[in-house]
C-alpha cells in the first residue's frame, strides 16, 4: 500500500545521522508492499520497546531520547561492533532493531554480555516515490570519480573496535592544522554516526566527509566494488574543497574482513601514503605492524590506548621499533610540519 505521509507527521518524526543526505522531497510517502529490501533503504519505523538505545542520534547529531510510540526515520543495514551488535539487513518489513543509534535499523544476530537487549522497531513502510520506487541512501550521494590532483594522504587503522582510532585521527588532524594546513579528514568505512564526524569538526579539519555522503549507512558486507567507489568518492569530495593532506579513518580492526581487503589490496594506494597504527597494547601493535609490514605499507608509527601509558608505550616501541606517540605529540604544530613534509617527499617519489 502507498502512503503519504503529511508535513506535520513527518516533523514530529525523529530523524536519524545516516539519513541527513536525502531530501526532504524523498520523504513524502511510503510503501509497504515491496520487493527484497537493501541496505540503504530508508524506512518509516514505530519504537515498541526500549532497550540498549534509548536515544536516537538526529540529523544534527542532538541525541533524541526516545520514547515508546516514537515515529522514526531510519536507514537498514549491516553492523559490524564486537563490542556491541552484529546485525544485519532483514529480509522483509517484519519487526527488527535499532542496531546503531546514529540510526541502523537491522536484525540482530548477536551481541555482546555487557550490552542490553536491542530497542525494537515495528517498520510502517519503505519511503518511495509514487511508482514505489525505493529511495536508498546511494540515490542521494556524491558523484562518484576520482580525485582531481594528488593530495598526500594518512590512514588511521588499528587493533579493534575501541583501539583508539578516532582519537588518534582527531590529534592528527589537529597537529596538521596547527601546522597551518587544510586538512580534510574522512570516515572510509563504520557505521553510521555522528561523533567520529564532529570530532574531526572540533579538531580543526577543513572539509570532513564519510561514508554515508558516498551512499554508504554502513560497510559491513558492502561489496569491494562499493568501498572502492567509497574510498574514491570521498577523496575526491575533499580534494575538491581544496585540502592540503587528508586523514582517513579506517574502522574497526585489521581482521575485519572490509578493512582487510582494503588495506592488504592495491585499492587505497593512490590516496594513502602512509599508515599509523592504533592499538591496545604492545602485543597488538607487534601485530599489527607485522602485518602492515607484510602489504609494504609504510608505517609512520603508533598511537591509541597503549600510548597513555610511558610503560606500555616503552615496550611498544621494543617490540616494534617504531615511536608510539602521545596525543600531545601528534597535535604539535612541529610533528604535522614533519608529517607533512614526509609524506609531499614520498607521494612526489611515487608519482614519479
Amino acid at each position: 500500500m502507498h502512503t503519504i505521509i503529511g508535513a506535520d507527521r513527518l516533523a514530529r518524526a525523529k530523524r536519524s545521522f545516516t539519513t541527513r543526505s536525502i531530501h526532504e522531497s524523498a520523504l513524502r510517502s511510503v510503501c509497504d508492499v515491496v520487493g527484497e529490501i537493501q541496505a540503504g533503504d530508508i524506512v518509516l519505523a514505530r519504537v515498541t520497546s526500549l532497550g540498549q538505545h534509548r536515544q536516537l542520534e538526529l540529523t544534527t547529531s542532538r541525541k533524541a531520547k526516545l520514547f515508546i510510540g516514537d515515529e522514526v526515520i531510519v536507514a537498514y543495514g549491516n553492523r559490524y561492533a564486537p563490542d556491541q551488535f552484529e546485525a544485519e539487513v532483514p529480509l522483509d518489513l517484519g519487526p527488527c532493531a535499532l542496531a546503531a543509534a546514529g540510526g541502523i535499523a537491522g536484525r540482530v544476530i548477536g551481541r555482546h554480555a555487557k550490552m542490553d537487549e536491542p530497542t525494537l522497531l515495528e517498520p510502517i513502510g519503505l519511503f518511495c516515490d509514487e511508482a514505489c520506487r525505493v529511495t536508498n541512501l546511494r540515490d542521494h550521494a556524491l558523484p562518484d570519480r576520482r580525485p582531481a590532483r594528488k593530495v598526500p594522504g594518512i590512514a588511521v587503522v588499528g587493533g579493534s573496535m575501541n583501539a583508539g582510532k578516532t582519537t588518534t585521527a582527531a590529534c592528527v588532524v589537529r597537529g596538521l592544522a596547527q601546522a597551518g594546513l587544510k586538512v580534510g579528514a574522512a570516515k572510509i568505512t563504520g557505521t553510521g554516526a555522528g561523533n567520529d564526524f564532529w570530532h574531526m569538526a572540533d579538531a580543526g579539519a577543513h572539509a570532513i566527509l564519510d561514508f554515508t555522503d558516498a551512499g554508504l549507512a554502513t560497510t559491513y558486507k558492502a561489496s569491494k566494488a562499493d568501498l572502492e567507489r567509497c574510498a574514491f568518492t570521498l577523496a575526491a569530495g575533499l580534494v575538491d574543497r581544496g585540502v592540503d593532506i587528508m586523514v582517513f579513518e579506517i574502522a574497526d580492526g585489521l581482521f575485519q574482513q572490509e578493512t582487510a581487503w582494503m588495506v592488504s589490496s592495491p585499492v587505497l594506494e593512490p590516496i594513502v601514503d602512509g599508515y599509523v597504527y592504533a592499538g591496545e597494547s604492545a602485543a597488538s601493535c607487534a601485530v599489527g605492524v607485522q602485518w602492515l609490514r607484510q602489504y609494504e605499507r609504510l608505517v609512520l608509527g603508533l598511537s591509541g590506548v597503549v600510548s597513555s601509558s610511558p610503560l606500555a608505550a616503552r615496550e611498544t616501541q621494543n617490540a616494534t621499533g617504531l615511536p608510539c606517540l602521545t596525543r600531545e605529540t601528534l597535535m604539535s604544530a612541529e610533528h604535522g610540519r614533519f608529517w607533512h613534509g614526509l609524506l609531499t617527499q614520498h607521494s612526489a617519489s611515487v608519482a614519479a
